[in-house]
């Protein structure tokens, strides 16, 4: 007798970061889907307005709004139609219950830990957009992980692009990570004309469409230096054996060099929809439509070094991803700091490593850091560049 397949089951998906340009693709993909997925929760952290729109769209059980004060707003918004839970417990709650199969985390900067680690010790699969999770936590990420026998999908376009390219083989075969970046908005301005770039000049990202911190992240390269930290813990590798190589057509995602000699690299449009997809869908493949590359179009890719000198902040993070230990806490939080009072118009571009440089120097690293101590870190790191003299 002829077996019949079994239907997939349906996987329920928790959305953290609802509004933001992933959460936003997210909801995208998988509305591409209806028989594959279903979203039971979002979280936000204050754009009601949108989150409106999303519950009516795709109809969850329930909502989590950071903002405590948005939460009490929108719960009389709905008047019942949908359960609100508020603040971090509320996030925290969502994550760990039993009708979510998959977590989607693209929740901006520290935010995103403790929903993440919550996430894993529910036995959750995983799909992390917030690559903070793992920059100053992710000893302790690594070991949850495994304890609790629970797959992490990284979404960046780089990580996915890494793990992907890593699939059939064995890591003790790989001789280096090569992380592409796009070299930003900047990439071909002198040093000296940064002092006086605008938030609007530092926002225009040539390739992607991402949120105001992440591109200004970008733009300064601290993106590529976060995910090197990022990369060494997904990974397993030495900082030595991750490279960041300049790549402003954006095709090339990442590639694997192994020992060998081999290079894979996995290429498509710059759109994050895919990476995504894979990260929901893994291990299967399924058919989409995010647009084909033309090669013949295309005409060349160009590869450049980055420059460190102009790029102080991955050289930064070079630095800090050798030394470890709380060290990525306090890279972390500083950053995060000075890009929202660059956004702010209250320091200038060129300020931003200045401040991260001030805040690692004054720091007293403690090493095989608890979570207590990284929240600590981050905490104190936070007020230390708020007191510094010359910032509002």
């Amino acid at each position: 007798m002829k077996k019949i397949p079994t239907k997939p089951a349906m996987k329920n998906i928790a959305i953290l970061g609802s509004t933001g340009s992933i959460g936003r693709n997210a909801i995208d993909v998988i509305l591409n889907f209806p028989d594959k997925f279903k979203v039971t929760y979002l979280a936000v952290n204050k754009n009601i307005e949108l989150l409106s729109e999303q519950v009516k769209l795709l109809k969850p059980k329930g909502v989590a709004i950071f903002d405590k004060k948005r939460a009490e707003e929108f719960s009389k918004l709905v008047n019942g139609q949908v359960e609100v839970l508020s603040g971090e417990e509320g996030l925290l709650e969502i994550v760990s219950r039993d009708d979510v199969d998959i977590v989607l985390n693209s929740l901006v900067g520290f935010s995103g830990l403790k929903p993440t680690i919550r996430a894993i010790e529910s036995k959750k699969r995983i799909a992390l957009a917030n690559k903070e999770t793992l920059v100053v936590a992710g000893e302790i990420i690594k070991k949850l992980i495994n304890e609790n026998d629970v797959q992490l999908i990284p979404v960046d376009s780089e990580h996915n692009a890494i793990f992907q390219c890593l699939v059939g083989e064995r890591i003790s075969n790989v001789n280096k990570l090569i992380l592409t970046a796009s070299g930003g908005p900047f990439l071909n301005r002198d040093k000296s004309e940064l002092e006086n770039v605008s938030v609007e000049e530092a926002l225009k990202h040539p390739n992607w469409k991402m949120g105001n911190k992440i591109t200004i992240d970008s733009a300064t390269l601290m993106n590529k230096g976060l995910e090197v930290i990022e990369a060494h813990w997904l990974f397993g590798l030495p900082v030595e054996k991750i490279k960041v190589v300049i790549h402003p057509q954006s095709i090339i995602h990442s590639m694997v060099e192994f020992v060998d000699g081999s290079i894979k690299a996995q290429l498509g449009v710059p759109d994050m929809k895919i990476p995504i997809q894979y990260a929901l869908t893994y291990p299967d493949r399924v058919k989409a439509s995010y647009g084909e590359l033309d090669f013949t179009k295309i005409g060349q890719f160009t590869f450049l070094e980055p420059d460190l000198e102009k790029f102080e902040c991955l050289k930064i993070a070079y630095e800090v991803a050798k030394l470890g230990g709380t060290y990525p806490t306090v890279l972390n939080a500083a950053n995060e700091i000075a890009v929202d009072l660059f956004l702010n118009r209250k320091i200038k571009f060129t300020e931003i490593p200045k401040i991260i440089k001030k805040s690692l120097d004054a720091h007293k690293p403690k090493f095989n850091p608890d979570l207590e101590d990284i929240l600590k870190v981050d905490a104190e790191t936070r007020n230390f560049v708020k007191n510094l003299e010359g910032v509002d």
